[in-house]
């Protein structure tokens, strides 16, 4: 509960806001926590735990008119203010989100409220999800899920790896975009749906732990790709949220502070912690359990609020009615080699995809060298639309990316494309 007390003119809030613990201790509560001033208001909130402090479940949040209102399939029904009002924010306006927090806090939770909002409000043509845990424990429910690219991934190695991937992935869809001629993935996504063509889905990148890997021989090579990535993704419809359970300096890092615009805090031991995430104090009073200060974009302050709980036993029966749902549901991934492959990172090789040669017998006999015409005729998405026409490059037969034009054609006609498969697989012209 806040009470908001106007100071008499002339009394300054600096000694108002040193009383928190006389106060504390007066109240007999755990913990006291100051807002000097409350923004936009000419008072100081003195916040006082509950004595019977309630469950928020997300369920509620879920079916809130707030939350509805929201059309955004990355809403996230985050909790209830401390005026018992549903709190909701949209990942894509974060655009990217920094969590962190003590053992116990809330943390945990935080992240399959993220996960469960966004697969509730849209399916796995809208958003996919790469997932990051090296606690081997917290995301490994979620495996299977149709939103998914597997595998969940666990090492750090392989952290590094997926993230390469993410950055790759990036950059084919700004290809993507620029081949076509518009700015974000909003604008693109309204144009395939004019011309009956597949969506570009949301990426979430979720990592669970990011000590375990910035402690590891990997961290430059991860600080790299979420740096870049943060800088860079939100136009081509990529977010990033990443959680640690140790907010020092040696992880939440300068570079990574400063591309998380959104932070999101739990109770901390200290206020170098609360500085560290949020550059001000106030999380190392927060209660635990759920108590979190959320600073998003332009918020010259935080946000107190009660963090919504989802049990694990409602995780896992969300995730197998997904499944059930989407029995038939291509898995997120399943249109390439993966983002784990062996072969390339991004881009399989022309005998990888076996609708290269029917790609590009579509290509030269229009003469046009457009990815939304294979998406259309081959009914795949725009990633394997793109590599296809990357790896037609790599062989020749169209030209190279000339921003939003499509690229020439090399190979004239389809007689002399058969030709050239033909000479690939090393058969006679003669077909003997």
């Amino acid at each position: 509960t806040r009470y908001e007390i106007e100071p008499a003119p002339g009394q300054k809030v600096a000694p108002i806001a040193s009383l928190s613990d006389d106060l504390a201790l007066a109240l007999r509560a755990r913990s006291i926590r100051v807002v000097a001033p409350i923004p936009g208001k000419a008072a100081v909130g003195i916040e006082v735990p509950n004595a019977n402090p309630k469950v928020v479940r997300l369920g509620s949040l879920l079916e809130s008119p707030e939350y509805l209102e929201e059309k955004s399939p990355l809403n996230i029904a985050l909790g209830r203010t401390i005026s018992g009002e549903p709190f909701s924010a949209p990942l894509d306006k974060m655009p990217h989100v920094l969590v962190a927090g003590a053992t116990g806090s809330g943390k945990s939770v935080c992240i399959n409220t993220i996960i469960t909002s966004i697969i509730y409000n849209a399916g796995p043509e809208d958003v996919r999800f790469l997932m990051i845990d090296p606690k081997m424990l917290e995301l490994m429910s979620y495996a299977g899920l149709p939103h998914v690219i597997p595998p969940i991934v666990t090492q750090a190695k392989e952290a590094a790896k997926l993230l390469k991937w993410g950055t790759a992935e990036m950059e084919a869809r700004y290809r993507t975009l620029a081949h076509v001629g518009v700015r974000n993935i909003a604008d693109y996504n309204k144009r395939q749906e004019r011309e009956g063509a597949p969506r570009m889905p949301y990426l979430v990148v979720i990592v669970d732990e990011l000590a375990d890997l910035m402690l590891s021989s990997h961290k430059s090579e991860i600080e790299d790709h979420i740096a870049r990535l943060a800088q860079m993704a939100r136009a081509v419809g990529i977010h990033l949220v990443v959680a640690t359970q140790r907010p020092s300096v040696d992880v939440i890092t300068g570079v990574i502070k400063a591309n998380f615009p959104s932070r999101i805090a739990f109770q901390v031991p200290t206020r170098t912690d609360s500085r560290t995430i949020l550059d001000a104090i106030g999380a190392e009073k927060l209660l635990g359990k759920g108590d979190m200060l959320y600073l998003g974009v332009g918020m010259s302050e935080p946000i107190r609020v009660h963090g919504s709980f989802v049990s694990t036993e409602e995780t896992n029966d969300v995730v197998e009615w997904l499944k059930n749902r989407h029995p038939k549901a291509k898995r997120a991934g399943d249109d390439d080699a993966g983002p784990l492959s062996e072969q390339n990172d991004l881009y399989p090789r022309e005998r990888e995809d076996d609708l290269f040669e029917e790609a590009a017998r579509i290509l030269v006999a229009h003469q046009q060298g457009s990815i939304s015409l294979l998406q259309r005729r081959l009914k795949v998405g725009y990633a394997r639309a793109a590599r296809l026409v990357d790896m037609m490059e790599e062989a020749g037969i169209v030209g190279p990316f000339t921003g939003s034009k499509a690229r020439d054609i090399l190979v004239p006609t389809l007689d002399e494309l058969e030709k050239r498969f033909a000479a690939a697989k090393g058969v006679p012209l003669s077909g003997k």
